[in-house]
């Protein structure tokens, strides 16, 4: 299976246009978003053409793609105008023989995951920064932000297909691989 994973478009129509064009490009069986679609939040500046209507225009023709977990932004009027849900605050995902704990990161994430078994993938945005850490038994991966990178990090988003991690920029060029 082929999944592809993006975080924190904040309500850039700019760089969700880019996503979605990644999306076409990379065909992926599913489409895994980590939270915070819509709004930017207080301490976020408004991302290049900041325009969440748009943004719904773009997201739900996918509805049958997407899977989501509700992120610090998301409110209960964002389910009201989405065709997918939005407000579970996390997924338990089998893909390719692991299992991954897939979450915006501001309940759960590096420094307070949940529960997890040796070998579980432990799956975060939130910090806008892309990261792979291994723990004790588990890993730590974030896919960055697509409209808001922080960090001096790249506008990105992540493959997994088979046991690869893949991270690459909105142009499409990868810039890390790791091997689960």
């Amino acid at each position: 299976m082929k999944l592809m994973i993006a975080s924190d478009i904040h309500g850039s129509a700019y760089y969700c246009e880019q996503l979605v064009k990644a999306y076409q490009v990379e065909q992926p069986d599913r489409f895994l978003l980590l939270g915070d679609l819509l709004y930017h939040g207080p301490r976020n500046d408004l991302p290049p053409e900041y325009a969440p209507k748009r943004v719904i225009e773009m997201l739900n023709p996918l509805s049958q793609e997407l899977l989501c977990v509700r992120g610090n932004c998301e409110a209960e009027v964002d389910q009201m105008v989405l065709d997918f849900p939005v407000l579970a605050d996390y997924a338990w995902l089998d893909v390719n023989g692991m299992r991954i704990f897939a979450t915006h990161g501001h309940l759960f994430g590096e420094d307070n995951p949940p529960p997890l078994k040796s070998g579980d993938l432990l799956l975060c945005g939130h910090t806008h920064i892309p990261k792979f850490q291994p723990h004790n038994g588990y890993t730590y991966v974030n896919p960055g932000s697509v409209s808001i990178p922080k960090e001096h990090s790249p506008h990105s988003y992540l493959i997994l297909e088979g046991r690869t991690l893949t991270w690459k920029q909105l142009d499409g060029s990868a810039y890390k691989t790791e091997i689960l």
